[in-house]
């Protein structure tokens, strides 16, 4: 088991029988300067991953509604971003896989209690109904419009799941500050989602078909702000990768991205450059925040104090 070593700088002093004694500071530290936790061997293909899924899933929640309320030129773009969104996002997993076959074996078993294993099924589900719904639109209505009805809402239902299952599977790892925010990272990528949906509606349909689009960028930007609150002070010590280095950076500059999209997609109601310039703000605002979450996970397995400190503490508890 890994100890921790303490130097000697003074961090303040003690009354010890009348004699005044100082107190070293603690130092955590692994054998030989080595990490305690080994970082994840994921390259950044798997942040990449996580946006082009929660786009896909966002396009396809927006292409539902927009098809339920009549609205034909935001659900057609909804759609195709919808299945362009997914087929990236599998390209960065077989990617990241290594080997295109891993992606079909993992499909010859179904494990529920592997997030993995949970996810690979969503994604090729979701691909097929998304998939279905965009074919559509290059058919004549009719029988074939009603089969894109029902696999677009096939897809918007299993949205959800493939928005927030990469959360449920970064924060089963022993990364301490992904794992310490199990109850709010869906949330914040749920919340992402939404606004890289909203963001198609707004660059590629019109002004007068942007109802649900901005509905969905604010609503998005609210709960993915909300949730990354909580992530960032709510965790003590872990909070602190979230706020610091690389990650805080980005994640700065995902919710000054995100506030900028939302308040002008509210405010280009009739402009349709506004609009497409607040989509792009909410498209570069979702990438970041997978990028900061990404990286925040990363730096909390670099550092000793972040597994040691949070293990004394929860031990003093008990």
């Amino acid at each position: 088991m890994t100890r921790a070593g303490r130097d000697r700088r003074p961090q303040g002093r003690r009354e010890h029988g009348g004699e005044d004694v100082q107190v070293p500071r603690a130092d955590f530290r692994s054998y030989y300067g080595r990490p305690i936790l080994k970082a994840p061997v994921w390259e950044h293909d798997v942040p990449a991953y996580f946006f082009t899924g929660g786009l896909a899933a966002g396009s396809a929640l927006l292409a539902a509604g927009a098809d339920l309320t009549g609205r034909p030129r935001t659900r057609r773009a909804a759609r195709l971003a919808a299945l362009g969104a997914l087929g990236v996002s599998t390209y960065f997993l077989i990617n990241d896989l290594g080997r295109p076959e891993r992606f079909h074996h993992m499909l010859r078993v179904a494990k529920p209690t592997s997030p993995m294993s949970v996810g690979t099924w969503i994604l090729s589900a979701f691909g097929g109904a998304a998939g279905l719904a965009a074919t559509t639109e290059a058919r004549p209505r009719g029988i074939v419009g009603a089969a894109g009805r029902a696999a677009g809402i096939g897809a918007a239902a299993l949205a959800p799941a493939l928005a927030t299952y990469t959360a449920v599977l970064v924060t089963d790892t022993a990364a301490p500050s992904w794992h310490a925010a199990r109850d709010d990272l869906p949330f914040t990528f749920a919340g992402s989602a939404l606004a890289s949906g909203a963001a198609v509606g707004l660059i590629a349909a019109p002004p007068d078909e942007g109802g649900p689009a901005r509905a969905l960028a604010v609503a998005g930007v609210g709960l993915e702000l909300a949730a990354t609150h909580r992530i960032e002070h709510g965790l003590g010590l872990l909070s602190e990768p979230y706020r610091t280095g690389k990650a805080g950076r980005l994640l700065r500059a995902a919710r000054a991205l995100n506030i900028a999209g939302a308040a002008g997609a509210l405010l280009g109601r009739r402009s349709r450059v506004l609009s497409a310039l607040s989509g792009a703000a909410l498209l570069a605002g979702s990438l970041a925040t997978r990028f900061g979450v990404f990286e925040a996970g990363v730096a909390s397995t670099k550092d000793p104090k972040y597994v040691v400190e949070p293990q004394k503490a929860a031990e003093s508890g008990a």
